[in-house]
């Protein structure tokens, strides 16, 4: 950082303490029932998702969790509607 903050002794205005509103640590970490498939993928898909996975410092089966899960909700969704 080159730019350094310079404090001032300047009045804050009114203040007021705000309540703890963070969650437990055990209540942070959100688990989803997971179920277990085998799938076979293609080979240029999987190249995909481990390169991009390795960018964001991440695991690929996450990053493909992830996508299906969007994919799916995203269609949940319409067909409610």
């Amino acid at each position: 950082m080159k730019n350094r903050i310079k404090y001032t002794n300047e009045p804050m205005g009114e203040l007021s303490v705000v309540k703890d509103f963070l969650p437990p640590p055990d209540q942070l970490i959100l688990k989803d029932e997971n179920v277990k498939v085998t799938i076979a993928l293609k080979k240029s898909s999987i190249d995909f998702f481990k390169k991009e996975a390795k960018k964001q410092h991440t695991s690929y089966q996450k990053m493909i969790r992830e996508v299906i899960s969007w994919y799916a909700s995203h269609y949940k969704d319409q067909k409610s509607a």
